[in-house]
């Protein structure tokens, strides 16, 4: 049975996950240009871990972490999609959008049309008021994506599932509003 889509942009289809996608998801979590402003790479079955959750709140909220895949291709590159960050901050609860490609895909604009088709979509089919994004002060590709999506810069904060005197513990937090009907 094919994987339910979620959302099509003119060159991604982002979706549910699929037993095909574990393999190059372990891998894109071991790359350590990819994981650079993460805490550490993540194992096999941590990365097998992930895709379990992402599964799992996708079908209880019919939104969540979506396999992101080339529609030319038909290759996974990695994901996007909205989440509820799993950790107590003066934004939390929230639901935030977050993405993660796999370096040969980078630079091609991948990242930015499947965060703005996602944003559309928590706005329109899912009735979000709000989206969040954070990452690390120094991950300024990142950051670049939330700019190009829109998003305002809220000020930063300390992570606080990263320990104390890491050099990942500050992050920027971004925000969008539902877009005013016309």
């Amino acid at each position: 049975m094919p994987a339910k889509v979620f959302i099509e942009t003119p060159r991604l289809i982002l979706r549910q996950w699929k037993a095909s996608d574990h393999e190059p998801y372990i891998q894109l979590n071991q790359d350590s240009e990819v994981m650079e402003f993460f805490p550490s790479l993540l194992t096999r079955d941590e990365s097998l871990a992930h895709i379990d959750r992402f599964t799992k709140h996708i079908d209880q909220y019919g939104y969540g972490f979506f396999a992101l895949e080339r529609k030319d291709t038909g290759q996974f590159i990695g994901f996007t999609g909205l989440s509820h960050p799993r950790f107590e901050a003066p934004f939390t609860p929230c639901v935030e959008i977050g993405w993660r490609l796999s370096k040969a895909h980078w630079g091609e604009g991948f990242a930015t049309e499947a965060a703005l088709a996602t944003l559309d979509f928590g706005f329109g089919s899912i009735g979000l008021d709000e989206i969040y994004a954070f990452t690390s002060v120094h991950n300024k590709k990142s950051e670049q994506v939330m700019l190009k999506a829109g998003m305002l810069k809220q000020g930063e904060f300390e992570h606080p599932q990263i320990e104390a005197g890491h050099f990942l513990k500050q992050h920027v937090l971004y925000r969008i509003s539902r877009p005013p009907k016309i």
